[in-house]
């Protein structure tokens, strides 16, 4: 992570809204700092990160799009043709309708609740179709694919690239680094349990697993099956090795 500040409250990693590669038709793009709300008055920007898959068909599939630039269209462009943008949760949308305006004949995915969230904030979004437990036709050659279940809020859509055991989440974990988050919001972050190195799911979201623990440890049981090897986070530091360790101890919570 840079030295690059957010209005001096965050360290982006930079450099922004450009292709790094992970892995062989994997790469990652981390975008600028977006607000949060956690309570009235209560603000907090969070680093931001898509991940992009080149299918075995050539085409790319784009999960949780950051903002759209000249330079990383051209990037993207260059790598093939866009097919998919994918909303993973209900909260991991604001992107999709300017990529959708540059890449028309891409097809866009709704995670459950997005359509309502985006209607009421007055966000106009065209999704084509939903996401479900498995994976879509379209890319069952290299994506494994589950709906996280045991909450009616948090319902997200999580993946895994299958030939290099990549797990991609949006925010069933995130995981702050605490030095690069300006000293008035450390305290938050340690209230939400989310610092880095034990990040996990914030306070806010595993207590809308409260009634719904055993499936989400079905989920989970699932997610260790397909044995990840790294996993990729939208928000602070993601995992490039030791994805089951990372995994287990995130996830303790669930025990």
């Amino acid at each position: 992570m840079n030295d690059t500040t957010d209005s001096g409250m965050l360290r982006l990693y930079e450099p922004l809204d450009t292709l790094k590669p992970v892995a062989e038709d994997l790469w990652c793009v981390d975008g600028p700092a977006v607000r949060m709300a956690f309570a009235p008055g209560i603000a907090m920007p969070f680093p931001t990160r898509m991940t992009v898959v080149r299918l075995s068909g050539g085409d790319l599939w784009i999960h949780s799009p950051t903002r759209l630039t000249p330079g990383l269209k051209a990037e993207v462009e260059a790598l093939g043709r866009v097919a998919h943008l994918v909303s993973p949760n209900f909260i991991h949308y604001a992107s999709i309708p300017e990529w959708s305006a540059a890449f028309p004949e891409a097809r866009t995915w709704a995670s459950p609740g997005v359509r309502e969230r985006a209607a009421s904030q007055g966000i106009a979004v065209r999704f084509d179709a939903d996401l479900g437990d498995g994976p879509e036709a379209a890319w069952d050659r290299d994506l494994d694919q589950l709906l996280f279940a045991g909450s009616r809020v948090m319902r997200e859509v999580v993946f895994l690239h299958r030939r290099t055991r990549t797990l991609i989440l949006a925010d069933l974990i995130e995981n702050f680094e605490a030095d690069a988050v300006a000293p008035r919001w450390r305290w938050l972050l340690r209230l939400a349990g989310n610092v880095d190195p034990d990040g996990k799911a914030p306070l806010d979201v595993r207590l809308t697993f409260r009634r719904g623990r055993a499936e989400a440890r079905a989920s989970l049981a699932r997610i260790l099956d397909w044995k990840p090897e790294r996993v990729i986070l939208a928000h602070g530091r993601w995992y490039e090795s030791d994805g089951v360790a990372e995994l287990e101890r995130a996830f303790r919570w669930l025990a």
